[in-house]
């Protein structure tokens, strides 16, 4: 027990411990603690250097560990044609196999797999045998309309059970799926359609958010009658029952096809091969046409099995909720698959965090029993506003385990979420990883001693490092690029339909390490901190300050809910920092408040990083994954096009 443990600082003071450590009993019933027993070392650090220098043993291990195989590997990695590396190559497996249906007809069938709640109240459970049965009625409707192995299905739902559903089903088969969120406009739904070739997509009549249908059967008719030479089938869920076009021949509701004779008959989940494709997922397109990233069979369910297990040290009884969207990476992993392989039980909510009040997700946590809730920075910031009153009002004694993702968080952000969600017991699990990823690349596990705002270190078997762009390790306080020097096993394959953009988008900067595009820094425990995207740093009279720092500078002042910050041209300067702010309730915008959050950017960062302007707004331009987009509020503030849109909020 240390001196920080025992005396905490006074937090209201301002007073903040640099490590904050894990309560005794979540290190020693961890499920990490208990595999480096197993291996002979006594703590998790053993382990990682352990892993570090067997790294093929390792996820050997771990994929005899979590999954089952219908015909084991005979290697581990080929690295043979780099950068195109290949995982457990001559296996054949299925995630389906070990996400459904070993569940359904093993000990878990009869235990919930998905509590569903959507915006209005109502609420559905599906057991593991349940579920299987749903997918293997869906696996069979799509084999109705033609759809085989090897071909490409778009799937645009709100957030629903069946979009979970539609996903299992379509890699059941041997197909890929192209999921686009439920709430992208028409342009961003028709570039995916083009470039992925799906001939079926499955939507639905429309989704709930914040009380409001969606349209999106509307957008999705808009994007097909732009594509009718490749969509010959679209499939419609009726979710929200109010009119819709349907087109005879092409359109299809979903209940009439499920319907059908032979819809129950028992289909096979296809035997694949490790590294035959298994889904495709786009970058949002906000800098450029969408990349559709890759992921194979074998390796990424290996590593997003085993991430889940250790970072949020499922155990059977656990309630988990992941509270982002199935249709980006994030569920991908972390809803859909990952803890449907571990035989977990998962909490879905359909609609917005603070509707029809901002005790929703306090009131679903508790409803539920929540033992793990993984969210977005953004997300806590936004409930945040609404001050601690609200989250108070809900039993959330069962949380044993926080997590965060999509973004670096603000330390005061982090520091509310532990004490006010978590109550000062709950670690947070903050995590860095990409799509390109597919799974946590730098987090902590439940025995890391935490630092806020920091992703701690690399997971196991992870290398990776911070470089100048010469190639050289970013010594001292500098920043630099965020690199992975080893190959891992969920790692996108390629690009659709694209090879040379793969090799030249993450290969190429620094050759022989994979790029991730984040400019990052390392400090002196060995603790990384991610800036933000590279583009997001400002250079100031020669300085480079990172836009997320600037914003968690404001953020940390009492008055301020979200900030955004750009760099602008100065003919002095060469660029010159301007925020923009939004205002937690209770305070007014005013040249004395501007004033104010300047000069505190300046003593909490120097001198150099203070801002030229303050500007109030209402709101961020956001994409629908709640990132927010300063390329546009740049391109606004030159008068400049704002470019590619489509991505963005409503």
């Amino acid at each position: 027990m240390t001196t920080d443990q025992q005396t905490p600082p006074n937090e209201t003071a301002g007073e903040y411990p640099k490590f904050y450590y894990p309560p005794e009993n979540v290190v020693e019933n961890a499920n990490v603690t208990a595999y480096a027993r197993e291996k002979g070392f006594a703590n998790a650090d053993e382990l990682y250097a352990w892993t570090i220098e067997n790294p093929q043993q390792f996820w050997g291990e771990m994929a005899t560990k979590f999954l089952d195989w219908y015909q084991p590997w005979e290697k581990v990695l080929d690295d043979s044609n780099a950068p195109f590396f290949k995982w457990f190559t001559g296996a054949k497996t299925n995630v389906v196999h070990n996400a459904i249906d070993r569940h359904a007809t093993g000990a878990n069938k009869d235990k919930a797999a998905i509590i569903w709640e959507s915006e209005q109240g109502e609420t559905k459970t599906y057991t593991y045998a349940q579920l299987a049965a749903e997918v293997n009625r869906f696996a069979n409707i799509l084999k109705s309309q033609g759809v085989e192995k090897g071909d490409r299905v778009t799937v645009y739902l709100s957030r629903v059970p069946e979009l979970v559903i539609a996903m299992l089903a379509i890699v059941k088969i041997g197909a890929m799926h192209s999921v686009v969120y439920g709430g992208f406009s028409t342009e961003a739904l028709h570039s995916r359609i083009e470039d992925a070739k799906s001939k079926v997509l499955v939507t639905g009549d429309g989704g709930w958010m914040n009380n409001k249908i969606v349209e999106l059967k509307k957008i999705t008719d808009e994007a097909v009658d732009r594509a009718e030479d490749i969509v010959k089938s679209v499939i419609v869920l009726k979710r929200t029952g109010h009119d819709i076009t349907m087109k005879e021949g092409r359109d299809h509701w979903w209940h009439d096809l499920a319907a059908q004779p032979g819809m129950d008959d028992p289909c096979p989940t296809e035997q694949m091969d490790t590294e035959d494709p298994m889904f495709m997922l786009y970058t949002s397109g906000t800098t450029g046409a969408p990349k559709g990233l890759v992921h194979a069979c074998g390796g990424y369910q290996v590593q997003v099995a085993t991430t889940l297990s250790f970072v949020f040290d499922i155990k059977p009884d656990d309630v988990y909720w992941c509270a982002a969207d199935p249709g980006w990476i994030t569920g991908h992993s972390y809803i859909v698959y990952g803890p449907l392989m571990l035989g977990a039980t998962e909490v879905i909510y359909e609609g917005a965090p603070s509707y029809p009040n901002p005790g929703r997700w306090w009131d679903v946590a508790a409803k539920y029993g929540v033992t793990i809730l993984y969210t977005a920075p953004t997300a806590i910031r936004g409930l945040m506003r609404f001050g601690e009153e609200w989250p108070n009002k809900y039993d959330l004694s069962k949380l044993r385990l926080l997590g965060s993702v999509g973004e670096p968080i603000n330390p005061e952000a982090w520091r509310w979420y532990h004490r006010v969600i978590g109550k000062d017991r709950c670690p947070i699990m903050d995590t860095w990883w990409q799509t390109e990823t597919g799974a946590f690349m730098i987090t902590p596990n439940p025995t890391t001693p935490l630092k806020p705002g920091s992703g701690t270190k690399p997971f196991f078997g992870i290398e990776a490092d911070v470089l100048t762009e010469e190639g050289e390790p970013a010594t001292g306080a500098d920043d630099g690029l965020l690199v992975i020097k080893k190959p891992w096993p969920s790692m996108l394959r390629t690009i659709y339909g694209d090879p040379k953009r793969y090799v030249e988008q993450y290969w190429t900067r620094l050759p022989g390490f994979y790029t991730a595009g984040d400019a990052a820094r390392k400090d002196e425990d060995g603790y990384y901190w991610v800036i933000g995207r590279i583009d997001d740093v400002i250079k100031v009279s020669g300085y480079r300050l990172g836009t997320a720092e600037v914003e968690s500078a404001l953020v940390s002042h009492p008055a301020v809910a979200e900030a955004a910050a750009i760099g602008l041209p100065h003919e002095l300067k060469g660029q010159a920092i301007h925020p923009y702010v939004i205002l937690r309730q209770g305070f007014e915008a005013s040249d004395a408040l501007a004033e104010e959050l300047r000069k505190h950017v300046g003593k909490e960062m120097g001198p150099i990083a203070r801002p030229e302007t303050i500007n109030f707004v209402p709101g961020l331009p956001k994409t629908r994954s709640g990132k927010i987009m300063r390329r546009v509020l740049k391109a606004r503030a030159l008068g400049l096009p704002e470019g590619d849109t489509s991505t963005l909020e409503a």
